[in-house]
């Protein structure tokens, strides 16, 4: 079961709806024993990214996030999800985020219409289980503001948009998708199902252990 967690802001049936037409039993929900008990995790999100981390504090899921990312459990960031997952943003004001992955989140530079919305393609930087089957340079479809600014090392792939916008990142069991892969076409629900396939994987290497 993957937990898809609501703290009030995101694409919540979406999401869900693109995982049930894969196959994976999911549950949207901020209970923490609900989450503790999932297989893997899914952190979606729209919106801004000082309110979203107040909403996660305001129900208690910054520690539960930080807590069951140690315990290897694999974690998918959408959008603003997957901002979240940085150190910090710079949007409205500096805040703190879940530092599960290094570098800010800064506003996308002059030059180019904002939000960056519609359909770029991915440029791969490296391999990841995350695109796997996929190749050449996929189409995927962004909305957003504010991009990742990041290590190299946790870039998977990306996209041009007057900067280098990390379109994917990965580092351990933490992945990120800046695009939103529920509306990414096929392209997006293959990527939906290779993360079906890293929570199996993960999941059945603990109940070995």
């Amino acid at each position: 079961m993957i937990a898809i967690i609501d703290y009030g802001m995101g694409n919540l049936r979406s999401v869900s709806k693109a995982l049930e037409h894969i196959g994976v039993t999911c549950e949207i929900t901020d209970n923490p024993e609900t989450i503790r008990q999932s297989d893997g995790i899914v952190l979606p999100g729209v919106g801004a990214f000082p309110k979203a981390m107040k909403e996660l504090e305001e129900r208690g899921l910054i520690s539960l996030i930080k807590e069951q990312a140690a315990s290897g459990k694999p974690v998918l960031g959408i959008c603003l999800g997957m901002q979240l997952l940085f150190e910090a943003s710079e949007e409205i004001e500096f805040t703190e985020g879940l530092g599960l992955l290094p570098g800010t989140v800064r506003k996308l530079p002059a030059g180019r219409k904002i939000p960056h919305m519609g359909w770029n393609a991915l440029e791969t930087k490296q391999e990841s289980p995350l695109l796997q089957g996929l190749t050449g340079n996929p189409y995927v479809y962004y909305v957003h503001s504010f991009y990742a600014d990041t290590a190299n090392d946790v870039i998977v792939s990306g996209s041009d948009y007057g900067v280098f916008v990390p379109g994917v990142v990965s580092k351990g069991n933490i992945y990120g998708a800046q695009f939103h892969p529920e509306k990414s076409s096929d392209v997006g629900l293959k990527m939906l199902q290779n993360f079906k396939e890293l929570v199996e994987t993960c999941s059945s290497s603990q109940q070995l252990t």
